[in-house]
This record gives C-alpha cells, structure tokens and sequence, in this order.
C-alpha cells in the first residue's frame, strides 16, 4: 500500500512539474492521449457495427 502512495504522488509531482516547465509539450502531450481514445472509440465504434 505505501508503495502504491509513494508512486501516485510521484507521478503527481512530476505531471505538476512538467506542466510548469513545459506547458506547450505538455499540451501536445494531452493532446495526443485525446486523440489516441478518440480514435480508439471510433475504431471500436466501427467494430461493433460490423458485427450486425
């Protein structure tokens, strides 16, 4: 369980600290990952229409 913490707040610490440092990548970053489950939910979209 204390590993779990320690990783979470790490990993919140450093989206802090890269949103600060480097705002533009970070909102290529975000970006991307939105596009990513965009088209992830259209490719599964089109999945499930084919199986009818």
């Amino acid at each position: 369980m204390q590993v779990k913490k320690v990783l979470s707040w790490g990993g919140l610490g450093f989206a802090a600290y890269y949103l600060l440092a480097r705002p533009t990548d970070a909102a290529t970053t975000v970006k991307g990952t939105f596009d990513s489950v965009v088209n992830a939910a259209d490719s599964l979209a089109q999945f499930v229409n084919h199986l009818t």
